[in-house]
């Protein structure tokens, strides 16, 4: 799930700091004075300090969220059906997760026309990573053959409109936040299938894993809404509460599909069911938010595991 990121007065917090880091890094005399008078040699502590916030702002993700979801579906699929070919996808995964960031910002950054420092970094990291991911699929493809790659071409359309809005700097608004989600857990499917499980049983994990989503991303923006809104002025909490409901609607397909999914989507209702209530009470800290998604997350795909094993 991606971490919401909020404005105040119409601006994004943190804009000062990314403008900062596109500076161009330049090294400028030494304001102290050496013992004879003179100034000191150039020093560039200033300019390295940005330089390793500009090398983390293109290498590092800022949805802290994505990685628990990153981590579900390759838990799940790994515990149901475990493989190397599987493990060589789950890597695939969270290098595709890595790539999004500087991907992002250097066609961010091409659409604006401008071409700063930070650009042209995130267009070399970019590229090494989708290298990587090119070999890793082709590993997985020469172990258990091209039957994973239908679970990918679901997913396209998902991932496809989540980069839409990033090149349009919009990242953070609901659709392409759950377009993306959705999207990232056809990784279970494609783990189940390229260990020769059948493709009832990947579509089914990979449903019950989209409604957590569904219930997780709605819920964690208006827990966000309400942190941060002033106290005299209600949050509407009834999108959220709609998407507890969706979800449970979503995982019933699931169950459908597989009917040893039926733990899994007991522990989805838990879930939701705890999300309404919290709802009614005070918002936690954020961190103590994520927290609770990531074991929320967990949970679930542990439970699910342990149903589909004994069932």
């Amino acid at each position: 799930m991606a971490n919401p990121t909020w404005t105040h007065g119409g601006h994004r917090i943190g804009d000062a700091r990314r403008k900062e880091s596109e500076r161009p890094l330049e090294a400028g005399p030494s304001p102290l004075p050496s013992r004879g008078g003179g100034r000191q040699p150039e020093v560039v502590v200033v300019q390295e300090g940005r330089a390793r916030s500009t090398w983390r702002a293109v290498t590092v993700p800022s949805e802290h969220g994505g990685w628990g979801l990153t981590l579900e579906p390759v838990v799940l699929g790994l515990l149901i059906a475990p493989s190397v070919a599987g493990v060589t996808l789950g890597v695939t995964a969270f290098l595709t997760f890595l790539v999004r960031t500087p991907l992002k910002l250097a066609l961010v950054d091409l659409r604006r026309d401008r071409w700063l420092a930070r650009s042209r970094l995130a267009t070399k990291v970019a590229a090494v990573e989708l290298t990587a991911i090119a070999i890793l699929a082709m590993v997985a493809t020469a172990l258990a053959g091209p039957g994973w790659w239908a679970a990918v071409a679901v997913a396209v359309p998902f991932v496809a409109v989540e980069l839409w809005f990033d090149i349009r700097s919009r990242s953070r608004r609901l659709a392409p936040e759950l377009c993306g989600a959705i999207g990232v857990c056809a990784v279970v499917a494609a783990i189940t299938i390229a260990a020769g499980e059948d493709r009832a049983m990947a579509a089914a994990l990979w449903v019950l894993l989209a409604a957590r989503a569904v219930a997780a991303i709605p819920f964690v923006r208006t827990q966000i809404l309400r942190l941060r809104a002033a106290a005299d002025i209600p949050v509407d909490v009834h999108f959220a509460d709609v998407a507890q409901v969706a979800a449970v609607v979503l995982g019933a397909f699931a169950v459908a599909l597989v009917g040893s999914t039926i733990a899994g989507f007991i522990a989805l209702i838990a879930m939701a069911a705890l999300q309404l209530t919290w709802l009614r009470r005070p918002p936690v800290p954020a961190k103590v938010l994520g927290t609770r998604q990531m074991g929320l997350g967990l949970a679930l795909v542990i439970v699910t595991a342990a149903g589909v094993a004994l069932t």
